[in-house]
């Protein structure tokens, strides 16, 4: 059969270049052929600022900050369309745009796919684009019918369906309109538009947004001082978090609040999609997302507030690693710490079935005379919490 033919490369940079988008490309484990489609097409400066192929896994671990759970997924996708956006944003402003107008014109558009080897492949062809913008995320995902195509016509389709995602995150649907699929093959769409609240959180116009700011109310909702928040990933919430949630309550005497940082020190940050999925399983649980991927940024976005973690993150708090390796910011993050933040609640683990008391890690005095140390007993309840508030001369006054 003859290859796929592509979307008019001329007729789609003239679209998408009259949006005012700037482009950043990542494909890996095909697609590719949509980068040179539009590369050696004239104009291709107009739109493309960058384009990048990861075939080895090493190449990918190293631009997401880690290796992922799967190579060849919707998460891993999105992850590479975020980083394309935020490296666009760095390029268009590089270039002399505006922070806000490169934030506004990045388009970040990735290809992830499983596709036809020369010898026969036991799982899915498959091909997943993902396209993030400031507005939106956009995902496709595509199972092939298996061994039906060559993988020529593969690459061909994941490089048409890579433009078209482009085309429609654009606002110019019609320069690249659908793939030629079979009958056999099945498509999934994810489509993420987010609030006014998450969006500005998303592009740093503001450092914190409640997850429920789908509600214009909340919006213009900001954590008040002396709060109760359980930061962390929550990938997924589950039921020891819920019980470390009820014990912390029990002690501090207020309710408590989550907190989930979409921006991460080494990792691109979290899109519209992750945001949706993470605060779907809160229901009516108070959340909030940030930009605070320090504990010392948690500090300037929730003051006087008790926080409350688990002995590795705990242990975390004092290592110079975490502060560029210098023992002199480290000393100075726990003094503001001890200084600023209201108490610290901390929760031992189980390690091989044994319980590792938090009490028992290394860390400067002046952190531990501001944390409360949860035994054993009290995590699985054995005690009452009020007895144990009397026998620690913890209140719930500050």
């Amino acid at each position: 059969m003859p290859p796929i033919l592509l979307p008019d490369a001329a007729a789609f940079i003239e679209a998408v270049a009259g949006t005012g988008a700037r482009l950043v490309l990542s494909a890996s484990g095909g697609g590719s052929a949509a980068i040179s489609h539009i590369a050696t097409a004239a104009g291709a400066s107009d739109i493309l600022l960058e384009a990048v192929v990861l075939y080895a896994r090493e190449a990918l671990n190293g631009l997401l900050g880690g290796p992922q759970e799967s190579y060849c997924s919707s998460r891993t996708a999105r992850r590479l369309a975020v980083a394309a956006w935020q490296r666009a944003i760095f390029l268009a402003a590089a270039g002399g745009l505006d922070p806000e107008a490169a934030a506004r014109q990045a388009v970040g558009a990735a290809v992830t796919a499983g596709l036809k080897t020369r010898l026969p492949k036991r799982g899915d062809h498959r091909v997943i684009v993902a396209v993030q913008t400031q507005a939106v995320t956009r995902v496709v995902e595509v199972v092939l019918e298996k061994e039906s195509r060559s993988r020529t016509e593969e690459e061909g389709l994941a490089a048409w369906l890579l433009l078209s995602e482009i085309a429609a995150a654009c606002g110019v649907p019609g320069v690249a309109s659908e793939p030629p699929l079979r009958e056999a093959d099945r498509i999934h769409r994810d489509l993420a538009e987010p609030p006014r609240g998450w969006r500005e959180l998303f592009v740093g116009e503001r450092q914190v947004v409640a997850a429920t700011a789908g509600d214009e109310r909340n919006d213009v909702v900001r954590p008040a001082e002396g709060g109760l928040i359980f930061p962390g990933s929550f990938d997924p919430l589950h039921e020891g978090h819920l019980l470390m949630a009820r014990v912390a309550e029990e002690i501090a005497e207020r309710p408590l609040a989550y907190e989930i940082s979409i921006t991460n020190v080494d990792k691109p940050q979290l899109d519209y999609v992750e945001m949706r999925n993470r605060a779907g399983q809160f229901a009516d649980r108070p959340l909030w997302f940030t930009q605070a991927a320090t504990f010392l940024a948690k500090l300037e976005v929730f003051p006087k507030s008790t926080f409350v973690m688990g002995a590795d993150t705990y242990a975390r708090l004092p290592d110079p690693r975490y502060y560029g390796g210098s023992t002199v910011a480290a000393t100075r993050a726990v003094k503001a710490i001890a200084s600023r933040a209201r108490g610290l609640i901390v929760f031992g683990r189980a390690v091989n079935g044994v319980f590792q008391d938090a009490s028992a890690i290394d860390v400067p005095q002046a952190l531990k005379a501001v944390t409360y140390f949860v035994s054993e007993r009290e995590f699985r309840l054995d005690v009452s919490s009020t007895e144990l508030r009397r026998q620690h001369g913890i209140g719930s006054e500050p």
